[in-house]
């Protein structure tokens, strides 16, 4: 048999970490896309529960995640020697700031402020039927819209990253 080498470089060990964060960080907030409307065929009274959901996944894994990726991205163009001047790299390191920007002043605040509002809708209705007002559901579509321009970024970066244009 073989000896194979367990020894790893930094750049690999860096490497998997911004693969690992990409996956398990961004990768779940794909699934935004469908709990609006699957809580709106059950029953609107969800909601609260999506909003919920949403903030705790951008504050404890996409926000996290965005961080790595931005360390071992940058780790990653140092030791390889590629200059942060090459349009793959400067494309890639712009998108990532950009999400993380959406997530910081645009995610976590407008989950909070739907999270809220939905809660006292609900509230206001009763027990009776209710249907999310006119405002929140506008406000649900332009997060809704973000959130799709956000994972195509999220695709252009990673498109970016394996095909490397202009290396």
């Amino acid at each position: 048999m073989e000896n194979l080498p367990l020894a790893v470089t930094g750049y690999e060990i860096s490497l998997w970490i911004h693969v690992t964060a990409v996956v398990v960080g961004l990768g779940m907030t794909f699934a935004d896309a469908v709990l609006f409307p699957v809580a709106m065929k059950l029953d609107p009274r969800h909601l609260p529960y999506v909003h919920k959901l949403q903030l705790t996944i951008n504050q404890k894994f996409a926000t996290p995640a965005l961080l790595l990726i931005l360390i071992t991205g940058v780790y990653q163009v140092h030791d390889a020697g590629w200059g942060f001047g090459t349009f793959w790299v400067s494309a890639s390191l712009m998108i990532v700031l950009l999400i993380g920007g959406l997530q910081g002043a645009y995610f976590i605040p407008s989950d909070r402020k739907l999270g809220a509002m939905i809660t006292d809708e609900i509230k206001a209705a009763g027990d009776g039927p209710f249907t999310p007002s006119e405002e929140y559901q506008h406000e649900a579509r332009i997060q809704g819209i973000i959130g799709t321009v956000t994972g195509v970024l999220i695709l252009i970066a990673i498109y970016l990253m394996v095909f490397k244009p202009g290396a």
